[in-house]
């Protein structure tokens, strides 16, 4: 199983992959991009690249009989199931942190980033809350001028009508990091038992 755990700058992905990680450590295998070495360009193309190696890693995992999180990056499940290798998965669960626009750009001042993205990252958590529940939604935000290896196709049709992806959401403006963190290890221990 390939455990997606997605959302904005700001909502916690990787407080929670932190927080996470050794308690599910003998099932899942735990990534975030920047663990992996991949040394950010932070292009959409770039991005695209890099969750096919993570797909490619996964995948290893898989042969071995682990799971594996990718947890830490705002990767929207359309790049996951549009990576050229994502066919050959076991299965996908997809669990979207999400926060309010107060709670989030609050989140962001105190970590430091600049007033002038923090707008951006609202604006993509908007679209990001209407894509993981209608892929219908403005697919041009992840697809335009990415890489040309996407197989867009298994989810950007007019005869796909229903989203491809069962997404988990997971409300975080009034939970403490370690309340998130125990919702999204109960759900992947869910899914692990069925």
């Amino acid at each position: 199983m390939f455990f997606l755990v997605t959302g904005a700058s700001g909502v916690g992905k990787t407080s929670v992959r932190k927080l996470i990680e050794t308690e599910i450590a003998g099932q899942v295998s735990v990534c975030e991009l920047g663990t992996l070495g991949i040394i950010p360009e932070w292009s959409l193309r770039w991005r695209h690249q890099a969750v096919e190696q993570v797909v490619q890693l996964a995948l290893k995992h898989q042969e071995s009989g682990k799971h594996f999180l990718l947890c830490g990056d705002p990767v929207p499940p359309g790049e996951l199931y549009a990576a050229p290798s994502a066919a050959e998965l076991a299965g996908i669960r997809v669990c979207l942190l999400d926060a309010s626009p107060e709670r989030q750009t609050e989140r962001l001042t105190l970590r430091g980033d600049p007033a002038d993205l923090i707008p951006h990252h609202i604006a993509f958590a908007e679209w990001m809350r209407h894509h993981v529940v209608d892929h219908r939604y403005r697919p041009e935000v992840i697809i335009n001028q990415g890489w040309e290896q996407m197989r867009w196709h298994v989810w950007n049709s007019d005869q796909i009508t229903v989203v491809p992806w069962n997404s988990h959401i997971i409300d975080t403006n009034e939970l403490k990091p370690i309340e998130v963190a125990r919702q999204v290890v109960s759900w992947i221990k869910l899914h692990i038992r069925d």
